[in-house]
């Protein structure tokens, strides 16, 4: 037992003394390991500050490098921006000019159309007011058809007749158009236009209706009425077809648009309606006409006139054939005379001129 204790006091002893040894050898193991490392730390610190540094410097000089390459691209993309803003800026300040100008312009148009569309309504009112009155509508149809004929090259008492009176029944058209083969064609230019104008005139639409179908009955009255004032009478020499003149085209479309079976109607009771247009076009039919039917009886009398000339020109070559007979003749008997009639002349003289040198006489010359 006291073996044991003093065993066990022993190593305790014993592992103290271990522990004390043992802990003062791992302070100083820590103080060398510490100062080992420390230097070891230095050493390195230092290396990797120099290495650090080294690089910091490649680093920095290579971004000022790249920053300054980096700033010039930046200010020539500022200087490209500033450019192309100024030209935004300039043209800007060109739309806004142009177009401070082009509203003047348009408000000075504006004007000028209010201006003139004011004039054309009073224009329009004043002939609204005029042509109430039918003998008005009537000379104003006559100055209409007589602009269509000027424009055609119509010429009076040549191409056409105006309000010459008909022989056999002493009727008066306003104007007789002439054809070939002394054929004749006559036109109507007075057109009932009142209830059209007050149609044109009113706003309510009952009435303008009733206006409207009024207009259109005495387009269709006009026309009986144009046939029964026998513009178309054979004796006369008169083609079977009248025509009636409408002084404006837009009551000529207003009437088709409206009642088209009207035209229809007056073609089937041979009056044919005719607007300023289709009037010029008829015109020029009929000029065309005249001028082929004039060309054709111009050629039959050029092929007269050939036929004769040739006849003549037979009897020319005859004479020419003679005549240069004769002088063929004439040229061989001068020949015959400059030969032989001058040889036998000149025989007798040469003798004669022989014998007097033979005598000795002198010349004739010196007697």
């Amino acid at each position: 037992m006291e073996y044991l204790i003093g065993f066990l006091i022993g190593a305790i002893v014993g592992g103290l003394a271990v522990f004390i040894i043992g802990r003062q050898s791992k302070k100083e193991t820590e103080k060398v390991f510490s100062a080992v490392s420390m230097e070891a730390l230095r050493k390195n610190s230092e290396e990797f500050l120099k290495l650090a540094n080294e690089n910091l410097a490649k680093q920095t000089q290579s971004g000022s490098g790249e920053l300054e390459s980096k700033k010039l691209l930046i200010d020539n993309t500022l200087q490209t921006m500033k450019t192309d803003l100024e030209k935004i800026q300039k043209s800007i300040s060109d739309f806004d000019t142009k177009r401070e100008k082009g509203f003047a312009e348009i408000g000075r148009d504006l004007k000028l159309h209010g201006e003139q569309t004011g004039k054309l309504q009073e224009t329009t009112n004043k002939l609204q007011m005029a042509l109430a009155s039918s003998r008005v509508r009537g000379q104003w149809g006559e100055r209409m058809a007589e602009d269509v004929l000027r424009y055609a090259g119509f010429v009076e008492n040549v191409n056409y007749l105006k309000q010459a009176v008909q022989e056999s029944n002493q009727s008066r058209p306003d104007y007789t158009f002439l054809l070939p083969r002394d054929l004749k064609v006559n036109m109507d230019v007075k057109f009932p236009l009142e209830n059209y104008l007050k149609y044109m005139a009113e706003d309510a639409e009952p009435n303008k209706e009733n206006l409207k179908q009024q207009f259109l009955k005495d387009t269709r009255q006009r026309i009986k009425e144009v046939n029964n004032r026998e513009y178309i009478n054979p004796a006369n020499n008169t083609v079977d077809y009248v025509l009636i003149f409408i002084p404006s085209e837009q009551v000529f479309c207003f009437i088709n648009e409206n009642d088209p079976t009207i035209i229809d109607d007056g073609i089937r009771q041979k009056a044919i309606l005719c607007s300023p247009l289709t009037l010029y076009a008829m015109l020029a039919i009929i000029r065309q006409s005249v001028e082929n039917f004039n060309m054709m009886n111009t050629e039959a009398r050029v092929l007269n006139l050939f036929g004769s000339f040739a006849k003549q020109w037979e009897e020319f070559k005859k004479g020419m054939e003679s005549m240069g007979t004769r002088l063929k003749q004439a040229q061989e008997e001068y020949e015959r005379l400059l030969s032989t009639r001058r040889r036998a002349l000149e025989k007798p003289l040469n003798q004669i001129e022989e014998l007097r040198k033979e005598r000795g006489l002198p010349g004739g010359e010196e007697g």
